[in-house]
């Protein structure tokens, strides 16, 4: 057994604790932050995708109030034909649209013209209904207790005096809606004015109640696993309402006050949990392996400091062979001290590594000849190394943060730069020439420095996969100022793959040319950059020319105002 200062280990073994501690609980946190900040668009984009299944009903009951085909019957002058044809009118587009019904009322909720399709019950005495009669788009759906699910529209249809003389009222079935987005990765669903769940993409909640404390229990009354905590202002919860609904999720919410609903979300946390406890796992064994080099080389330290002092008290009484022996023993225990040094964290640093390793070996034996000239040329090499190292670091941990920067002052070229350095090691893989004449001089746009990186980044990484099966593989980067646009610069990406199929949809989520998989994506890459670019004051628009794809990003300059 090795013989160590106990304190030492024990200072150690406390430090490292608190350490990983911290450690935990920043990568937790940003976890936490990242979910939430995925999620947040995520809900956004099925918000959307709810209210505009919904739009096009409501837009149908606007425009057909008015329809000169039902104005006989709003009028109150209608004959056999005419109320013919206003039934028909509205079947036709009840079958267009998918609408369970659409019936023309009088103000006194008796039925004009109704589209002759499955009757669904409709209270003419709910506040839909009275807000259309009081000259407003009424909005609203169907009690819980009724069966089936509802959603109305109910317009007013104007006489010609200008008053309300009738109200046309849409059915949309919830049911249908919902079934084409049900099963979703993310648990969304739809409370409404009262607290219920009335839409979600999970059946195992739908129609449960909202609580005070933000949960929801089921509409029988069942206590069900339900535990909130605040993370930096962000909700996380621990549930088990099922199978299909995350243990532990990011809770968040999207008032939708056109459909007087809110729409609230469960982002699943395991994910980034097991990131976060990988990189405590990490820290934990680099830690672990720090404390047992320490330990190790103290010992063999005070171990040859004990030897050195036995043999110094013997030092008079030996002779010269004893001292040669002293000698030798000590250079045997110095380089038995010496351990072997990582292989390096990446395939971007191990070259340099090797490098700096063949540098050092060289610069020793120049030492020992003599050479000092040629030792410190090797010397210098080793630091060029040194930085190239830390600019390859630099740009990877860059690449990696997606927390949101401030717009402001950068150097594009700089940013440029950096980008293609970043995808130099795959570029060099794929035989890709890249043609960027540098400026010498910085040009400062208004941005931010990661997420142009990041722009340029997805850019180029595209344009190599777009030319995985060229014969000629190239691309060329340029940056300039726009011809007329003295407050503008272009930066160009041009390619030599086989151009772009369809520039008008290129920018849309999901649109990709690639098979879709967690390997090569989901398609979001370009709608991504579009909003970075546009969130800058910029603009991003992508082309085909004679010789393949170009991608143009226009952003503005930034001036001595910080406009």
């Amino acid at each position: 057994m090795l013989r160590v200062h106990l304190r030492w280990i024990l200072a150690c073994i406390l430090i490292g604790a608190l350490a990983t501690a911290v450690v935990w609980r920043m990568s937790y946190h940003q976890a936490v932050t990242q979910t939430a900040l995925k999620g947040t668009s995520d809900l956004a984009l099925a918000a959307d995708r709810f209210k505009a299944q919904l739009q096009r009903y409501r837009e149908l009951v606007v425009l057909f109030s008015d329809h000169p085909d039902l104005m006989a019957l709003v009028e109150g002058q209608a004959k056999p034909d005419d109320i013919e044809t206003a039934n028909n009118l509205l079947l036709s587009a009840a079958d267009k649209t998918a609408a369970v019904s659409l019936t023309l009322f009088d103000t006194n909720a008796r039925v004009l013209a109704s589209a002759a399709k499955e009757d669904v019950a409709f209270d003419t005495r709910s506040p839909v209904f009275q807000r259309a009669l009081s000259g407003a788009l009424g909005i609203g759906h169907s009690p819980v207790s009724q069966e089936g699910r509802y959603f109305y529209f109910a317009a007013p249809s104007f006489g010609s005096d200008k008053g309300v003389r009738a109200v046309l009222v849409v059915s949309v079935d919830l049911d249908r809606i919902e079934s084409e987005w049900r099963g979703g990765l993310m648990t969304v669903y739809f409370v409404d004015e009262v607290g219920t769940v009335f839409v979600s993409n999970r059946d195992e909640i739908l129609l449960w109640q909202k609580q005070a404390d933000g949960g929801i229990v089921p509409n029988d009354g069942r206590r069900m696993t339900f535990q909130g905590t605040s993370i930096q202002g962000i909700d996380v919860w621990t549930v088990d309402w099922g199978g299909y609904v995350p243990n532990q999720a990011v809770h968040l919410t999207q008032d939708l006050l056109t459909i007087s609903m809110t729409a609230e979300a469960l982002v699943d946390l395991s994910p980034a949990l097991q990131i976060a406890q990988l990189q405590t796992a990490v820290f934990t064994l680099v830690w672990g392996a720090f404390l047992f080099m320490s330990v190790f080389f103290l010992e063999r330290r005070r171990s040859l400091a004990e030897e050195n002092q036995r043999l110094e008290a013997r030092v008079v009484e030996r002779t010269e062979a004893l001292r040669k022996a002293q000698h030798d023993l000590v250079q045997a225990g110095k380089l038995s001290a010496l351990g072997q040094m990582s292989a390096g964290i990446s395939h971007e640093l191990n070259q340099p590594l090797m490098a700096i390793q063949q540098f050092a070996d060289n610069a020793v034996k120049f030492v020992e000849k003599g050479r000092w000239d040629v030792a410190g040329s090797n010397l210098g090499e080793i630091s060029k190394l040194s930085h190239r190292m830390a600019r390859i670091i630099k740009n990877l941990r860059a690449f990696a943060r997606n927390e949101a920067e401030p717009v402001g002052r950068v150097d594009a070229v700089k940013v440029i730069s950096h980008a293609i350095e970043f995808q130099q090691e795959r570029l060099a893989r794929d035989d890709i020439e890249v043609e960027w004449a540098v400026p010498r001089d910085p040009i400062w746009v208004r941005a931010g420095e990661v997420r142009l990186g990041q722009v340029m980044i997805n850019l180029i990484s595209n344009a190599a996969d777009a030319m995985s099966v060229c014969p000629e593989r190239r691309i060329t980067v340029a940056i300039c100022p726009v011809a007329g646009a003295e407050h503008t610069v272009e930066i160009v990406v041009d390619d030599t793959g086989p151009g772009i199929e369809h520039p008008d949809k290129i920018f849309e989520p999901f649109y990709t040319t690639k098979e879709v998989s967690p390997s090569e994506g989901m398609g979001l890459g370009l709608s991504i950059s579009y909003g970075l670019v546009q969130s800058f004051g910029g603009n991003i628009r992508g082309t085909t020319t004679s010789q393949g794809a170009r991608f143009t990003i226009e952003l503005p300059v930034w001036d001595e105002k910080g406009e």
